[in-house]
């Protein structure tokens, strides 16, 4: 059943994904703060408002994808009052699971309804339609919303009540995170013990090493083709949101009090990384510091 779509944040996932939605035959309403953004996404079929108000005005679901969770609250002091009483909010940002919590507070709150639903699968993922989406909140909104969701993605998994999806989210984020590190630091041991990179990819991508991080998004160029280490490190997935998605996780388990060692201390790696030269680049990059790193130690 065609639908008439809100989609609010036309960046570099949001502009594929609203696209696909098109594809799938839906009326698809977008706005961006960014005015060439707006311009890409017409071209793929959007049709171009030029408030985020305009957008939402008689529109059946809302799709918001924003850089962080002030965004999203802030930007809900609009969109609440705009759209028709009942509308489905679903917000596909990696935010914080408190701040997700109270998008859904607000919703209810105005007469709306909401999910948290954000994906993973990166940039190349949104071009493709191979999203996961990770969704928290009602079983009815979900199934509401899942068809939108599949024509945006391969898979959609309802992980719970409000706040769920983001809790998923910094979890697997945590995990991919601390494989990546994982993963660089022992082609760096095999490069100084050395071993080929293709020797060590061809022994752990069949044995109990075998990860994403190495099977999919390999850190050095050669035994993957299509990961972004053959492409100079152009992400992909940048280190930025990385290190953004593991503050995020860090922050959780600071107030959970849960020992976690490790997420903290990736969550570390990737700040400092990100600030210093891996903003714009793909998170896999971290396997050049690791190396320059080891250099200035031996």
């Amino acid at each position: 059943m065609s639908r008439t779509v809100a989609f609010i944040g036309l960046g570099h996932m949001g502009a594929p994904m609203a696209a696909n939605l098109v594809k799938a035959g839906h009326r698809v309403r977008g706005h961006d703060l960014a005015a060439d953004a707006v311009d890409g996404a017409a071209r793929t079929g959007v049709e171009a408002a030029a408030t985020a108000a305009e957008a939402v005005a008689g529109a059946d679901l809302v799709i918001t994808m924003l850089p962080a969770g002030r965004h999203v609250l802030d930007l809900y002091d609009t969109l609440l009052p705009a759209a028709r009483l009942g509308t489905l909010f679903v917000d596909c940002s990696t935010i914080d699971v408190a701040d997700a919590r109270a998008a859904h507070e607000r919703a209810a709150a105005a007469g709306m309804r909401a999910l948290d639903a954000p994906v993973s699968g990166g940039v190349v993922g949104a071009e493709a339609a191979t999203l996961t989406f990770m969704a928290g909140g009602g079983g009815a909104e979900f199934a509401e919303a899942r068809p939108l969701l599949e024509a945006m993605g391969k898979k959609a998994v309802h992980c719970g009540d409000a706040g769920a999806g983001q809790a998923a989210k910094i979890c697997n984020n945590m995990i991919l995170g601390i494989s990546m590190i994982a993963v660089s630091e022992a082609f760096v041991l095999g490069e100084s013990l050395g071993l080929s990179h293709q020797a060590l990819y061809d022994v752990a991508s069949t044995a109990s090493g075998q990860c994403w991080a190495l099977s999919v998004n390999c850190p050095v160029p050669g035994p993957v083709p299509a990961s972004p280490a053959n492409r100079d490190y152009r992400p992909g997935f940048a280190a930025s949101l990385m290190a953004k998605d593991l503050g995020l996780a860090a922050n959780a388990v600071r107030e959970g009090g849960v020992h976690a060692e490790l997420g903290l201390r990736a969550a570390e790696v990737y700040a400092a990384y990100a600030e210093r030269v891996g903003a714009e680049e793909d998170f896999s990059g971290i396997v050049r510091t690791i190396r320059e790193q080891s250099g200035e130690h031996a």
